[in-house]
């Protein structure tokens, strides 16, 4: 089972307190990037900023002038005030100024992380967008040899990744640059897109993490006010850290944080003005990306994929209420004729021989379409996906399919196509943020989230969503959620109707008689739906335990 949060962001939460994250980087006198937009973030963050100062710059909104450093032993001393007193539960790093400054924080996340887990976050500042040099070859070095073998995460920029890399990277595409630097040690990592011309009106970030890797796209904002996104990224990644949230779900709410800051740049000078991160982000649904799963990672071919991207296949009523998961055709029988008008049949092992497997699977769904068509509901299968195009002949009505994202990643970009072109509506699970993100971008019939309670069904390793994270699913998928997972009371259900979901799903709890317990739990629903709706919480809570 995976580790328990880091203890500090633990804490935090059980205490109502805000988790402290350090940011070890430049001032900036424009007010525009390092420790001034660091600090913005943090407070659209709601976390604490410690800003230590490892560099001073002189600088406008037009360029900048000098860039001074902060003598190691100053930068030592920050850094001892705080470990005793504020212990953080991430550092970020922006511009540091010298390779001895490096080996300052190198040293100080080895001696905090004898204490405790800490994630670092690098935002490797090599130079100012006006094109002002921040790093030399000794500096290079420092990131290459002491900070990349300790990084939680890194977020450079294309121009960052390939000076990080040096000769022979200049023509590598954005992909291989992630997987050499993850070679250099860093356990995930986004290239940003904002330094390169980004077609078709979409901003792609390239991540590549232990749990997801693939682009993350979202509508371009056309502004000329810039200044400081990159800093505003990598402390919004931190911040979420900070919080519990694995990389991949952290770089999610680090787009949205920086769309949002990018929208609200403000013009402060002569130049390209400040992003202006604030509160809010996290629970608009507009600023929720799309994580496409084309297996070309190649940026124009992604760029196609968005562009090609069909519209939902939906059925004719998007609010089933009960949706009962069964294994057997006696199964879709019964429950169909108690009333239930969604049912799930989900085969995993079947009893038979195996050479007598497809012609028995065949011939349970065959039975089980037939029954629901009889009873004007509608199947779903789950995973068998060509035996329900085979079952649909053309005629997919009260027909659908269910699928993990294991199994549509191992369909690759043809059986997808396939899939899509069969006419049959989709769901998908999903049970983390970067889920919902590349479920989202296939245009689902429903996305299910869960497992809402613990579960005993299935062994897996995420948290409970609860009734929060469900609610802020409902808000922020743009179709229909379906909760599945550990729903045993018809209490629960009333509940999870309340927290604004289209269908229940109920495995145990039908019991040996669906004649008598499917009323009850549509009646459960009845009352939920009934109910004025849940709040829907400002953030989701961490689904997936963070690892060191």
């Amino acid at each position: 089972m995976p580790a328990a949060l880091y203890p500090r962001a633990q804490a935090a939460i059980e205490n109502a307190a805000k988790p402290i994250v350090w940011s070890i980087a430049g001032t900036d006198s424009g007010g525009g990037a390092g420790l001034s937009a660091d600090q913005r973030a943090a407070g659209a963050f709601g976390v604490h900023l410690c800003p230590v100062v490892a560099a001073v710059t002189a600088q406008s909104s037009v360029g900048v002038t000098r860039v001074d450093a902060v003598a190691p032993d100053l930068l030592d001393a920050q850094l001892t005030a705080l470990a005793a007193d504020m212990p953080p539960a991430a550092i970020k790093t922006g511009l540091l100024g010298s390779a001895d400054n490096v080996a300052v924080v190198a040293r100080w996340v080895d001696k905090l992380r004898e204490r405790g887990p800490v994630a670092l976050v690098i935002d490797p500042v090599l130079g100012a967008s006006t094109g002002a040099a921040f790093a030399g070859d000794a500096v290079l070095r420092a990131y290459r040899d002491l900070l990349l073998p300790r990084a939680t995460l890194i977020t450079p920029n294309q121009r960052e990744a390939r000076r990080l890399l040096g000769e022979g990277s200049s023509q590598a595409t954005v992909p291989a640059l992630a997987q050499a630097l993850r070679a250099l040690g860093a356990q995930a990592l986004a290239i940003t897109g904002g330094d390169s011309v980004q077609a078709d009106g979409w901003s792609l970030d390239w991540i590549d993490t232990p749990n997801a890797s693939g682009w993350l796209a979202l509508p371009r904002i056309d502004t000329p006010h810039t200044h400081g996104t990159g800093c505003t990224f990598a402390t919004s990644a931190a911040c979420a850290m900070a919080f519990g949230f694995v990389a991949a779900d952290a770089l999610v709410l680090a787009k949205m944080a920086t769309t949002h800051a990018l929208r609200h740049g403000h013009a402060a000078g002569q130049g390209a003005g400040p992003v202006a991160a604030r509160a809010g982000f996290s629970s608009d649904a507009t600023l929720m990306p799309l994580m496409p799963w084309g297996d070309d990672s190649d940026f124009d071919s992604c760029l196609r994929w968005l562009d090609k991207r069909q519209s939902a296949i939906s059925l004719e009523d998007d609010e089933f209420g009960l949706y009962a998961i069964v294994d057997s055709a006696e199964r879709v029988q019964q429950v169909v004729q108690a009333g239930v008008k969604l049912v799930q049949l989900r085969i995993k092992t079947p009893d038979t021989p195996a050479a007598d497997w497809p012609a028995a699977l065949r011939h349970t769904h065959a039975q089980a379409l037939a029954a629901c068509r009889a009873a004007q509901a509608t199947l779903v299968v789950n995973d068998h996906w060509r035996l329900a195009t085979e079952l649909a002949a053309g005629n997919a009505k009260g027909l659908a399919v269910h699928l993990g994202q294991e199994d549509l990643l191992a369909l690759g970009e043809s059986g997808r196509a396939e899939l899509r072109a069969s006419g049959l509506a989709l769901g998908i699970s999903s049970h983390s943020l970067w889920e919902l993100c590349r479920a989202r971008s296939l245009n689902p019939w429903y996305v299910a989230c869960g497992p809402v309670w613990p579960t005993l069904t299935k062994a897996m390793p995420w948290r409970p969503q609860g009734l929060d994270n469900l609610a802020w699913w409902v808000q922020m998928a743009g179709v229909p959620v379906v909760a599945i997972g550990g729903i045993l009371e018809p209490a629960q259900a009333s509940q999870a109707a309340q927290s604004g979901a289209s269908a229940v799903c109920v495995v145990r709890g039908l019991g040996d008689d669906p004649s008598r317990t499917v009323p009850v739990w549509q009646a459960a629903i009845a009352v939920g739906r009934a109910a004025p709706p849940l709040a829907v919480p400002a953030w989701p809570h961490p689904s997936l335990a963070m690892t060191t």
